[in-house]
């Protein structure tokens, strides 16, 4: 498997955080996401279109993130993050092989993703305009089984994972006095042909502990683990429920 290496170099200067939280804070929440599928799997060579020959659709798409901030100067904010994506479909391999599944060939398809994020994070500003900068490890696992239905009985596996790190980024808007909040948080690296992002903009509501978020979020995968590869694209609606403390 080949490894990302990220050379960070200065463009987020993380050794003096600008701004630390007062008190302790602590939050987590939970969130659907709607979102359609796009792109190709390479498997030895071969190629498919998961969205026109393998016709997946969304079962689930669920994210769950929790965070824990503190005033203590130097030490970074920590910020965990799982994504699971379950995918199915029946559909029909184009004009060329995939993997030994023969050309026309009808087909029964399943993907999977899970994504294990730990953020390590600083918060540059603290006010009605809030930026946090830090760094993400992803644990990245992904696996598409591709299964035969014309009577041959093959079965494709294409699987990747890895470490992966990446620059993170989020910011936050506050409408004074109406709990209303506006803003976006992303996750990228691109290094030697490979590149990961992973993006959402949303509309927040505060009352008390709770929040209540919407928006629109949109991850792109180009990941080649030895023979196999992954190109897929995923973006669409989201909504989220939470408690902060």
């Amino acid at each position: 498997m080949r490894k990302l290496i990220l050379a960070v170099g200065g463009t987020v200067a993380l050794a003096t955080p600008l701004a630390n939280a007062d008190v302790l804070g602590v939050g987590a929440n939970v969130s659907y996401w709607d979102s359609d599928l796009s792109g190709d799997v390479v498997n030895k060579g071969s190629a498919v279109d998961i969205e026109n020959d393998l016709s997946l659709d969304s079962d689930s798409n669920a994210n769950f993130t929790a965070y824990f901030e503190h005033p203590v100067p130097v030490l970074p904010n920590v910020r965990v993050n799982y994504t699971t994506i379950s995918q199915t479909g029946s559909g029909r391999i184009g004009l060329e092989e995939f993997d030994g599944i023969l050309p026309g060939a009808s087909v029964d398809s399943e993907l999977d993703l899970d994504q294990l994020d730990a953020t390590f994070y600083y918060e540059v500003l603290d006010n009605w305009v809030n930026l946090d900068l830090g760094l993400t490890a992803r644990k990245l696992d992904g696996e598409l089984i591709v299964r035969d239905t014309t009577g041959t009985g093959r079965v494709s596996e294409t699987t990747i994972d890895g470490v992966i790190p990446m620059g993170y980024a989020a910011a936050r808007f506050d409408l004074p006095l109406t709990g209303v909040s506006v803003g976006g948080e992303g996750n990228l690296i691109s290094f030697d042909g490979d590149s990961l992002h992973d993006f959402n903009v949303y509309g927040q509501y505060e009352l008390s502990l709770l929040q209540l978020r919407a928006g629109y979020r949109q991850m792109s995968i180009d990941y080649e683990d030895d023979d196999d590869k992954m190109d897929v694209e995923l973006s669409g609606p989201f909504a989220s429920v939470g408690l902060t403390f």
